[in-house]
């Protein structure tokens, strides 16, 4: 049996995922940014996460070249957000993504975004292949959350939140 890309994507959009804005700066010291759906925990010790980016994305090279990026788990109400720095989104921006949003620079100097659910800051640890992904492995060296709030989620090609539950 043959599994078609169009039938393999399909299947794995059935699997929710949370939404993340990873963000480092690039050599020049611009802020960069990417939507990510495909970041997970991979060690409690030492703290290591992970991130896939597609080979044939702008993104990838900046982030291959960062020491060091931010995580941004992103909260329900914080789809602007994820759209902006979203791949197809970018190519259909005529100006700057970064233009009229709200961040700073966080305390290692990589961009913050307020209002998320968690942001985690890692130091490049190393880059894996993953077949037309990169995966890039990063070393959590200090991080922040906040106890409230629902996350965003990808479901089917489409951001979604958590529903409220339902007294039974």
């Amino acid at each position: 049996m043959v599994v078609s890309a169009s039938a393999f994507r399909a299947a794995l959009g059935a699997f929710a995922t949370g939404v993340c804005v990873v963000a480092t700066r690039d050599p020049a010291g611009r802020p960069a940014a990417v939507t990510v759906n495909s970041f997970t925990s991979v060690s409690l010790d030492p703290p290591l996460v992970l991130f896939c980016l597609d080979r044939r994305g702008s993104a990838l090279a900046r982030f291959e070249a960062a020491p060091a990026w931010s995580v941004h788990v992103l909260a329900d109400g914080q789809e602007e957000l994820a759209r902006r720095f979203a791949r197809r989104s970018q190519e259909a921006l005529l100006s700057d993504p970064w233009a009229g949003l709200s961040w700073s620079d966080g305390e290692d100097g990589l961009p913050v975004f307020p209002g998320c659910l968690a942001r985690l800051s890692c130091r490049a640890e190393r880059v894996a292949d993953g077949g037309d992904h990169s995966i890039l492995i990063g070393r959590v060296a200090a991080l922040d959350w906040r106890a409230e709030g629902r996350p965003l989620l990808y479901f089917r090609g489409r951001f979604e939140a958590v529903a409220e539950r339902v007294a039974a």
